[in-house]
């Protein structure tokens, strides 16, 4: 299976103000509800979300795929979804579910038909307020190792 259609964004306005932002997917075929299953989903949004933007990023399209238990159509999906920390969809089969959390992407399932604004909001909220454990962790591997941490602990008035 291969993707079938791809746009990609060509600036997209992420990181602005020094804010960390996540790239999420959203299992969609009309681009504002999520309305389809991680297995047989016909495309993806993927948008780059920080606690106060979002920006749409790229929309792949696959085309239709019945849930079979085929796992040869995942592996151009997760292709796709590298670099993201999420993706939102209806449901994903067990096998889905490891192969996501092994490339470092939490499956998140919601109700049938959520708008993805909704979603994208909650997500912002979330940020802001305090992200779950998932989340938090994603946001930190986002952001990368400091390597200016020790001189700040030290400045701290951090001993051994």
């Amino acid at each position: 299976m291969t993707i079938e259609r791809h746009m990609r964004v060509v600036s997209p306005a992420d990181g602005e103000q020094g804010l960390v932002g996540v790239k999420v997917a959203f299992a969609t075929t009309n681009l504002k509800q999520v309305d389809q299953h991680f297995g047989s989903a016909q495309s993806f949004a993927l948008y780059q979300v920080d606690p106060e933007h979002a920006s749409l990023l790229e929309v792949a399209e696959f085309g239709k795929l019945a849930q079979d238990g085929n796992e040869d159509k995942l592996s151009a999906k997760l292709d796709m979804l590298a670099g993201c920390v999420a993706v939102y969809c209806h449901a994903a089969g067990s096998s889905a579910v490891q192969q996501l959390l092994a490339k470092g992407i939490q499956p998140v399932k919601v109700t049938s038909d959520a708008e993805i604004t909704d979603l994208i909001a909650a997500l912002q909220e979330e940020m802001r307020q305090g992200p779950s454990a998932w989340l938090a962790k994603a946001i930190e591997r986002e952001k990368g190792v400091d390597m200016n941490r020790f001189a700040e602990m030290e400045a701290e008035g951090w001993d051994e």
